[in-house]
């Protein structure tokens, strides 16, 4: 059986027409999965019931298990979900003044072997489908609507590196952002990718108006390459030639995540050099208390030389933000729960 969350629009049209039925009923369908958020083919009322039996031969409705939930004390919560081969992935919530977000995976581990990242901990096991990808947010949507909650914002900054699993991304991003569909509006999704060129090029010619951000966390090639790999493939100069592309064509502001290592990447020099990477750009560096991951040796900066760093970045020009902490007491960073619940169970069945 298949999923029917990896069925666009079109593809759910094509489908209905293919079986002898109107194109609106497609529409139909589609208001009770991403509406009404129904889990199961028999509560769609209006459907008749031979369509029906065709939708329930055919495919099943993602409906993710929740394996593990923490919840911050600043009403950050963190989900750990079971996939249907017992994969791992991890959605946090986020609650912020203009609103609820969340931050969803697009992979099973990640690859790109980041050094402070506690995604990389454990490898890639495999690509999101599109359909688990969108039925993260679904899945969270259907858990606000019991106080009649609305996400209003989606960042894709989860385990695994988006742009390595670019198709199955745009594919999900395209419903989540329909208005027949989850409806989150384009400019309040945001995409992070550790920078692989290429990809950002043709994300360029995508003519879509989510925000897209970069993870820098370095302000030269040495340090970057020492902390992020990817940068030993597509170094500034070729990264930052790619988001020139990306400026020219889509007029979009970008954004470059910085997080705060202590004593790694804040002082005088980095910000000069990061003065000199934005100089002329439509771009602004978001700062990010780090969220100390146990098996790395590196450390978050205490809160007065976050503000130290901000205003050398400010004296110098740069539009710069400060992020706010959240999640510190749950292992909030990226693949921390995934990776304690995974080396756990290892454990429980080396003794057994």
């Amino acid at each position: 059986m298949k999923e029917i969350y990896n069925l666009s629009y079109d593809e759910l049209v094509d489908y209905v027409k293919d079986r002898g039925y109107k194109a609106y009923k497609a529409k139909q369908i589609y208001n009770w999965l991403y509406k009404k958020r129904v889990i199961d083919f028999s509560n769609m009322t209006d459907i008749s019931k031979d369509l029906i039996d065709h939708l329930k031969t055919e495919f099943y409705i993602e409906n993710l298990e929740l394996a593990d939930r923490h919840i911050s004390s600043d009403g950050t919560q963190k989900f750990l979900f079971k996939l249907k081969d017992d994969n791992l992935i991890e959605t946090v919530l986020m609650v912020f003044d203009y609103g609820m977000s969340a931050c969803i995976s697009t992979q099973v581990g990640c690859n790109m072997g980041c050094k402070f990242c506690a995604s990389g901990i454990l490898k890639k096991e495999r690509d999101l489908t599109s359909g688990e990808i969108l039925g993260q947010v679904v899945w969270l949507q259907r858990y606000l609507d019991k106080d009649d909650k609305r996400l209003s914002n989606l960042v894709v900054m989860g385990t695994g590196e988006p742009f390595d699993n670019y198709d199955n991304l745009m594919k999900a991003l395209k419903t989540i952002n329909d208005p027949l569909g989850i409806e989150i509006g384009a400019r309040h999704i945001s995409i992070s990718t550790c920078g692989i060129a290429p990809m950002i090029e043709r994300f360029a010619k995508e003519n879509v108006q989510y925000n897209l951000a970069i993870s820098l966390h370095a302000s030269n090639d040495e340090l970057r390459s020492k902390l992020m790999p990817i940068n030993k493939a597509y170094p500034l100069k070729d990264l930052f030639s790619a988001l020139k592309i990306y400026s020219k064509d889509n007029n979009r502001r970008l954004t470059l995540e910085y997080l705060l290592l202590d004593g790694i990447n804040n002082d005088v020099k980095n910000a000069d050099e990061l003065a000199k990477l934005l100089k002329g750009m439509n771009a602004y560096i978001n700062l990010i208390p780090y969220n100390t991951v146990e098996e790395k040796d590196f450390k978050s900066c205490s809160d007065r030389k976050a503000l130290e760093f901000y205003d050398l970045l400010k004296k110098r020009g740069v539009a710069v933000t400060l992020r706010q902490r959240k999640g510190d007491d749950i292992n909030a960073a990226c693949g921390q729960l995934r990776a304690k619940t995974i080396k756990e169970k290892n454990e429980i069945y080396k003794f057994k």
